[in-house]
């Protein structure tokens, strides 16, 4: 136990200046996308019916992202939200519970799934498309932490709590010993190490007024990311968002070479 906090504490020490109190204005951004003409479906391209889950991040549940829900619909997508519950549990528990949805969406669709992450949501998206890429057709992260686990203090205390209750629920050899830290040898941190498949595309949306992550770390530094103005928690109502991941879903690989060209 003292291990694994000292290790917490050590790879989150440089994230104690991270300006939490940014995330105040996500306001802001939950009121500029209910007056633009993104969230009508104006002036963005519109899908082509296929599938596109969406993943809540860290303590939150499917029901902060049903704006995106029900604007994919409108915009021709097939959506689905996650079904994973309150992300507050062990990753690899939730990946398993996605998996559940990401097999419904595919038999019901026809085709490959576009995985849309938010936070800590992202990151298991990530992981999701490294163990099943035969089921993924493309992936969005919104903020998601995949490169490093830097995070504001006050997430990491909270962290500490969760992976506490998860011991005290799981107490068994359904859960890792290290659970919720770096030194965890499940399937979930095994594939977020693991190398993403190259041929799969990916987006990486990012602020750099991030006030919970440290943004540095929600970047693929191959130019498959975009950087837009707004809050951590707000991405998920950011018009700009928005508009990049209709612009993504509706032909990521020509999205991206654009992307690569700008870079």
């Amino acid at each position: 136990m003292a291990k694994i906090r000292k290790y917490l504490e050590e790879e989150f020490e440089a994230s104690a200046s991270l300006p939490l109190w940014r995330e105040a204005l996500l306001g802001i951004d939950w009121l500029s996308l209910r007056i633009s003409a993104v969230y009508l479906g104006i002036g963005i391209p519109h899908g082509d019916n296929s599938a596109v889950l969406i993943i809540p991040g860290f303590m939150g549940s499917d029901q902060y992202l049903g704006d995106m829900y029900g604007w994919l619909g409108r915009i021709g997508y097939q959506p689905y939200l996650s079904g994973i519950g309150r992300n507050a549990d062990c990753p690899e528990v939730l990946t398993m519970r996605l998996r559940e949805t990401i097999d419904r969406a595919y038999e019901e669709s026809g085709g490959k799934v576009h995985l849309v992450g938010h936070s800590l949501g992202g990151v298991i998206a990530r992981g999701a498309a490294t163990r099943w890429p035969h089921l993924i057709a493309s992936v969005t992260t919104m903020a998601s932490p995949f490169r490093g686990v830097r995070v504001h203090p006050f997430v990491l205390q909270t962290a500490y709590l969760v992976r506490g209750r998860i011991r005290q629920r799981r107490n068994g050899p359904s859960v890792m010993p290290n659970c919720y830290s770096g030194e965890c040898a499940c399937e979930f941190v095994t594939s977020v190490r693991a190398n993403f498949p190259a041929s799969m595309p990916k987006l990486a949306i990012y602020t750099t007024t991030d006030g919970v992550v440290d943004w540095r770390c929600c970047i693929n530094e191959d130019g498959t990311d975009v950087e837009v103005p707004g809050t951590h928690v707000g991405l998920a109502f950011n018009p700009q968002v928005y508009r990049h991941i209709a612009n993504f879903l509706a032909a990521p690989e020509s999205y991206n070479r654009k992307r690569r060209g700008a870079a």
